[in-house]
């Protein structure tokens, strides 16, 4: 019963806010009451891995930050303002800087502008020596990292309004507005650009494509479909970040499904159903996605059978995976990196970190694999 006013709370909020967000507290799946999170079991490790180097960047609060690749560098920040740049390789810090204010969401970077989002819609963009450039105003809350890339700096806040403006100067270039449903997930849906476009992930389980240049769209396309005769039913929003690999773009909702499409057209290559709060990791044989029940799975990205499932990590609220080698790693509500068998999901490995949450995106560096925990530590871990 306490969920079930819990819920109702939500709802009676965002029919008076006309744009509200369920907490990531989502009483919806993993964490409902009754489901305990599994145990972990003691394992043999098959696979060498160890932690290179952590660094504190500042703790996340109720937000999500995930560190941003630049060249040999790595580039996180915190919410209370922070934004720090270090080598990859060793983790030495070439620069931490302030911001000026608190931070709700970061980091973008196409290793010459920096941009993060501030309190009250503020977006910031520094150089690559962390000096501020320019500061610009949204309309609202900025939730998602920003995405850049062919000069343009674009950012996204919570009332689905999506802005393009000129990284040298700040100055605005162009606008897209769209419709925002009734609730939504206090999730931080992904941008990223390629090539001369750049995929937006929605509330409501869509995915846009627009042109950088100037803000028009090329397609637009439903990840997750919204089902159910209530509107906490119909709830659908993608989580993570839309990755691209090759021809495709590949993506994952909540309560929708998981599945690939044509990155020039939008057009559907293949999508299954499935519910996830976190991203889908790519690579030249599958689609790795966590369930909203703490399971992993794997499809072949060729036509999207199931390659396999692994479920010993139910309610562990695992993060979006990366695939690194023979192995895919996930991160957990307490911290734990998990490796796993990417051919069959078997446990290789397991790694700790600072004992919190995992939820933002992980990073590919060299032969590092980069995790950012809520309680603001970044950590490095060597596969060998």
């Amino acid at each position: 019963m306490r969920i079930s006013r819990k819920l109702v709370g939500v709802g009676v909020l965002a029919l008076m806010t006309g744009c509200s967000t369920i907490s990531s507290l989502n009483p919806f799946a993993s964490k409902a009451k009754g489901n305990q999170p599994a145990p972990l079991v003691e394992l043999k490790g098959s696979m060498a891995v160890r932690t290179a180097w952590k660094l504190e960047v500042g703790k996340a609060q109720a937000y999500q930050f995930t560190p941003a690749l630049a060249g040999n560098t790595v580039v996180a920040a915190g919410h209370d303002g922070a934004i720090v740049r270090v080598d990859a390789a060793t983790g030495k810090q070439l620069w931490r800087v302030k911001a000026g204010m608190d931070l709700t969401a970061g980091v973008g970077t196409d290793g010459e502008t920096i941009a993060v989002g501030g309190t009250k819609g503020t977006l910031l963009a520094f150089d690559m020596d962390g000096k501020p450039l320019w500061k610009a105003q949204l309309s609202s809350e900025i939730l998602s990292a920003p995405a850049v890339g062919q000069g343009v700096v674009v950012a996204r806040s919570v009332d689905n309004r999506i802005v393009g403006f000129d990284a040298r100067t700040g100055q605005k270039k162009w606008t897209v507005q769209r419709t925002s449903p009734p609730l939504s997930l206090r999730l931080a849906p992904g941008m990223v650009v390629h090539d001369k476009d750049v995929l937006i992930a929605l509330p409501g389980g869509r995915m846009l494509s627009l042109i950088l240049a100037t803000g028009a769209p090329r397609w637009e396309v439903e990840v997750g479909v919204a089902r159910g005769a209530t509107e906490l039913e119909r709830v659908t929003d993608i989580g993570g970040v839309p990755v691209i690999f090759e021809g495709d773009v590949c993506a994952v909702a909540y309560q929708g499904r998981v599945g690939c499409f044509d990155l020039a057209t939008g057009s559907p290559r293949w999508a299954r159903d499935l519910s996830s709060e976190a991203g889908v990791a790519v690579d030249q044989r599958f689609i790795f996605a966590p369930d909203d029940k703490g399971a992993l799975l794997a499809y072949n990205r060729d036509g999207g059978t199931n390659a396999w499932k692994n479920d010993k990590l139910s309610y562990r609220r695992l993060s979006t995976p990366v695939s690194y080698g023979r192995a895919v790693a996930v991160g957990d509500y307490q911290g734990y990196v998990h490796f796993l068998s990417r051919e069959d999901g078997a446990f290789l490995a397991r790694v700790a970190t600072d004992g919190s949450a995992i939820s933002s995106t992980p990073l590919v560096a060299g032969s590092n694999l980069i995790f950012q925990t809520q309680n603001g530590t970044v950590t490095a871990i060597a596969v060998e």
